[in-house]
């Protein structure tokens, strides 16, 4: 990285967007609470706070994320979030990392605080085939489905960049909000594969930090060598495993589903917009936009009421590129025809 403007600009999130009071299209977080069924289950757990997270505690969190991927308990590491996830790599000791960009940020901030070196990989118009990879990258980074471009790349395509001494890492933050996530590694027992998944978007919990990691036992244990005691609270442990039990998945399914369609909707509208460009095909619960003067419409938007990203703080974009995040018909509407009256107007 480049000194410190550019990690301040690696650590803008769409959280810093969504002023109070304005509709928000910056975070992609479905609702703007838990379902109240999870809700309960947190409420319930408030009364184990009085005491240690136990081993117990954690075993039947990790139990039930691996039930839920078909892999074994020790191969799960319960997370304050994929954030942290990211945040505890540099204890891997790369030699050199390559983040595969556009794509989430926090990653290369972590490896590059730590003094690990850092290449970026550019995809050309975002797909992994276009990724050129240092032979010597011992740390791989990408997202599937990729934060911003809405890629979901090909399951193959992600496990072909595996090899013999080289971890590779694949952030699967939103891979719960595809139907049936066909491309998903999760259960994928190839060596040096380090998933890391989070509640955060689909169940609402931004403010728990909540996820976990999948892969071999003896990379995990490395991975979270330093951590503190007790690193993760009841309610995380809780939560991980109310989210992964068969019911929860099945309505998560059933979300994927209806975001689909939504996005369909939002995409098709958007794309008729004059001047909009929207990267397809859109896999992820947002849309990446291109539209020329993006940075002052984003600014217009917010006078309007409306909180959108901007996109030309993750490598590979431009000022010309926002992101915004799929909502139903109901809310889009309004955000689509002031945009609408915005792009129309004459220029003086």
């Amino acid at each position: 990285m480049s000194g410190n403007v550019d990690r301040a600009a690696l650590r803008h999130h769409g959280d810093v967007e969504a002023l109070p009071g304005l509709a928000d299209f910056a975070v992609n977080v479905r609702a703007d609470r838990p379902p109240r069924w999870l809700h309960e289950r947190l409420a319930a757990a408030l009364d184990e706070l009085g005491r240690y997270p136990s081993a117990q505690d954690d075993a039947a969190a990790r139990a039930s994320a691996a039930a839920r991927h078909g892999r074994r308990p020790d191969e799960v590491l319960v997370l304050n979030g994929a954030a942290e996830g990211f945040a505890l790599l540099p204890a891997l000791k790369p030699r050199l990392a390559a983040v595969i960009h556009p794509s989430f940020t926090e990653p290369e901030v972590a490896l590059t605080d730590a003094g690990v070196p850092v290449t970026r990989v550019v995809l050309d118009d975002h797909r992994l085939a276009s990724a050129r990879i240092p032979d010597e990258a011992d740390l791989v980074v990408l997202g599937n489905p990729t934060n911003p471009t809405s890629v979901l790349h090909p399951a193959e395509a992600v496990r072909s960049l595996a090899r013999p001494g080289r971890v590779l890492v694949v952030d699967e933050a939103f891979a719960d909000t595809i139907p049936g996530e066909p491309e998903s590694l999760a259960g994928d027992t190839t060596p040096g594969v380090l998933v890391l998944r989070s509640l955060t978007k689909t169940w609402s919990l931004p403010g728990l930090r909540a996820g976990y990691a999948l892969g071999e036992e003896e990379l995990l244990a490395k991975l979270g060598l330093h951590r503190p005691q007790w690193p993760v609270n009841a309610l995380v442990l809780e939560a991980v495993r109310a989210c992964c039990e068969p019911g929860a998945v099945a309505e998560a399914e059933a979300v994927a589903r209806e975001l689909e369609d939504h996005r369909a909707q939002f995409a098709k509208a958007l794309a008729e917009l004059p001047g909009v460009s929207v990267a397809e095909p859109a896999r992820a619960p947002f849309l990446l936009l291109h539209v020329v003067g993006a940075a002052a419409l984003r600014e217009r938007l917010r006078d309007k009421g409306f909180a959108v990203r901007r996109a030309d703080t993750f490598p590979g974009l431009t000022p010309d590129h926002l992101r915004v995040a799929v909502r139903a018909p109901d809310q889009t509407a309004p955000l689509l025809a002031a945009l609408r009256e915005l792009l129309e107007e004459p220029v003086p």
